[in-house]
């Protein structure tokens, strides 16, 4: 099916973008090099407010939120597909805003699944890639059948207090089976990451957290040697993708917004 995007400005002179049944406002403020900000999934671009402010001293900071979250309107499915096209509708949109070039694409999580996949689809729409604790080609799925009661029983629990959020800058709409079949979609898409990378010509760096399931039992530990061997995978095959850790869990936009905000300022300086 062939759906239709369109824009137009908001009374408060933020664009908002239509796409696919959703209404998607965009956030635009900073001057200096551009950047657009894609959140990541159960993330809101007010969530991430002070990362955001902190890049905006120094650049023109694009964002908005994903379907079902935020301030985006709810929508009647949600996939990987799904979302990204909804950021390659911020894209289009944003590459008509007058940029003086190209902006540098940052992606957090799921986020940054989406920015590999958009560069790679549209080649010269980013002047270059910030991927922040996502788009890892892990050599091994996290869902395993084993793992998966703990993460229901996580996802239900995160499910019931973003409810209590609902009709806030911080709501999210989806339900805790809606998070559960999401996470199993990126595993499979992770799974074949490697060959998007291929198709980037464009500079690429990537922040990563290194306690990115939040450390304590072997269950965790072993998540987060997976998340480490990914990245090291990756840089095998393309040695020139500048790597940065930090010594935090998968929240450091949110712990850790500061050091966050020098990286991805020099990586796109």
């Amino acid at each position: 099916m062939t759906t239709t995007t369109r824009t137009n400005r908001t009374p408060s002179g933020d664009l908002t973008v239509h796409h696919d049944g959703v209404t998607i406002p965009l956030s635009r403020g900073g001057r200096g090099r551009p950047l657009v900000l894609c959140p990541g999934l159960n993330s809101t671009q007010d969530g991430l407010r002070e990362l955001i402010e902190l890049l905006r001293r120094d650049h023109e900071v694009v964002t908005f939120d994903l379907r079902g979250h935020g301030l985006t309107s709810a929508a009647d499915r949600y996939s990987f597909e799904a979302f990204l096209g909804d950021l390659d509708a911020v894209m289009a949109r944003v590459g008509r805003l007058g940029l003086d070039q190209a902006p540098v694409l940052v992606g957090y999580s799921l986020g940054a699944d989406l920015a590999v996949h958009h560069a790679a689809a549209h080649p010269g729409s980013v002047a270059g890639l910030v991927l922040i604790d996502g788009a890892n080609p892990v050599p091994e799925p996290f869902l395993t059948e084993d793992a998966l009661p703990e993460f229901r029983a996580m996802w239900t629990e995160l499910a019931a207090r973003q409810r209590a959020e609902h009709g806030t800058p911080r709501q999210v709409l989806l339900t805790a089976e809606q998070i559960l079949d999401l996470n199993v979609e990126i595993d499979e898409v992770r799974s074949g990451i490697l060959s998007r990378y291929e198709s980037i010509d464009r500079p690429i760096t990537m922040i990563m957290s290194t306690s990115m399931a939040g450390g304590g039992d072997e269950r965790a530990a072993r998540f987060d040697r997976n998340w480490r061997a990914g990245v090291e995978r990756l840089v095998r095959r393309r040695p020139h993708i500048a790597t940065s850790w930090v010594d935090a869990g998968h929240g450091l936009v949110f712990t850790h917004a500061a050091q966050v905000a020098r990286i991805v300022g020099r990586a796109a300086s």
